[in-house]
C-alpha cells in the first residue's frame, strides 16, 4: 500500500507499507531494498528493526517503506491513521 503524504508531513512524501510472512522474510525484503537502493545510487540508507524483523523501516528519502508482519501491521494501523482525514481531503479537491 502507499500513502500520499505530500504537505502533510514534514519527514517524508510518500509511505510505503508491505507485508512479510514472518521475521526473516520482513527482515529478508528491507535488506534486498536496501541493498538495490545503494546499487541504484542512493547510497546506504538507514534500515531500523532488522534484526528484531516484526516491523523494519527503510528510510528512502522521500519514501518511507515500512515493512511488517501481518500481525504487527494490523496492531500499528498506519494505514488507518494516515489515512484519518482522507475523505475530508478529497472533498476539498473537489
Amino acid at each position: 500500500m502507499t500513502i500520499d503524504l505530500e504537505g502533510r508531513s514534514s519527514l517524508c512524501d510518500t509511505v510505503v507499507i508491505a507485508n512479510g510472512r514472518s521475521s526473516r522474510h520482513v527482515a529478508s525484503i528491507a535488506d534486498h531494498l536496501a541493498r538495490r537502493l545503494k546499487e541504484a545510487g542512493y547510497g546506504t540508507r538507514p534500515v531500523d528493526g532488522l534484526a528484531q524483523g516484526d516491523w523494519v523501516l527503510v528510510d528512502a528519502g522521500d519514501v518511507i517503506v515500512h515493512v511488517f508482519r501481518p500481525e504487527v501491521r494490523a496492531y500499528y494501523d498506519l494505514e488507518g491513521m494516515w489515512s484519518v482525514d482522507e475523505p475530508a481531503r478529497a472533498r476539498a479537491a473537489h
